[in-house]
């Protein structure tokens, strides 16, 4: 079974092409070395309600174009991805013919949040389309659903730079400018 995403379109601001995000989050996920049995959402809302959102979880006014919220408290913590390449598939599989991998509950990884009115907004500054705004923007949540960060000028370079990869590497436009 491959890693299940599910995208939720609950806004009515801009057209989103769901299976897009979808099949790119698949891929990221699976570039990360994820395990087949991993799920994430993610749900695309209006500017009222990441607005809420943003006032909520982090304190801030108005409207942001995306927000992560990672599972911390699953069963054995946070998901740790191991290199940055997908899995080596040739390991040895259980006596049940189930690899260790897929072996287990679901690894629920959580949920990005985007804004597609927000992304469209900011598209010509950041990325230069609207889609390639919303790729960059699920990459980017993706990553922080992960674990990463950007609070120190370090971190938010790893970061910055890894999105540019992920995206050349899985066949999207990358932003035309730094985030920051």
């Amino acid at each position: 079974m491959p890693i299940r995403v599910a995208v939720a379109d609950e806004q009515d601001d801009q057209p989103v092409d769901c299976i897009r995000l979808e099949e790119l989050a698949r891929r990221v996920l699976e570039d990360r070395g994820l395990p087949e049995r991993a799920e994430l959402s993610v749900i695309l809302v209006g500017e009222g309600e990441i607005a809420g959102l943003n006032a909520r979880f982090l304190g801030r006014e108005g409207p942001t174009d995306v927000l992560s919220f990672p599972i911390e408290d699953a069963p054995g913590g946070p998901y740790e991805p191991v290199g940055s390449g997908p899995p080596d598939r040739d390991g040895p599989p259980s006596t049940n013919g189930v690899s260790a991998e897929e072996a287990g509950p679901p690894l629920l990884l959580g949920d990005v949040v985007i804004c597609p009115a927000v992304a469209h907004r900011n598209a010509p500054e950041h990325a230069g389309t609207y889609e390639d705004e919303m790729s960059l923007l699920l990459v980017h949540g993706i990553l922080h659903v992960l674990g990463m960060d950007h609070e120190s000028d370090d971190e938010a370079d790893a970061m910055e730079s890894l999105e540019a990869d992920l995206l050349q590497r899985l066949g999207e436009s990358g932003p035309h400018r730094r985030r920051r």
